[in-house]
């Protein structure tokens, strides 16, 4: 899978892990295209290092969306962690 397959993969992993944790978060479609590729990649690194199952380089593969969204909401979830009480503030 080509870069503009990883961009497409991680921008649709984004914006499912944003409706699967609805919420405000800041960065509109950028942060959620750079929050995708980011959790795409995470999601493949702990898969095949913890699991001991790697992805393949198929789009339309089941292993490889479900890690990049796995790996997406794990993303998002830390973000919320680390800067969610300083957004609510405001």
């Amino acid at each position: 899978m080509g870069i503009v397959g990883w961009i497409v993969l991680g921008l649709l992993a984004g914006a499912i892990a944003k409706i699967l944790l609805p919420g405000r978060d800041p960065g509109g479609l950028v942060g959620t295209t750079l929050t995708g590729i980011a959790g795409a990649f995470l999601g493949g690194w702990l898969s095949a290092k913890f699991l001991h199952r790697p992805i393949p380089h198929q789009f339309f593969d089941l292993k490889t969306w479900a890690a990049a969204i796995a790996g997406s909401l794990i993303l998002l979830i830390i973000y919320r962690v680390l800067f969610g009480n300083s957004r609510a503030r405001r």
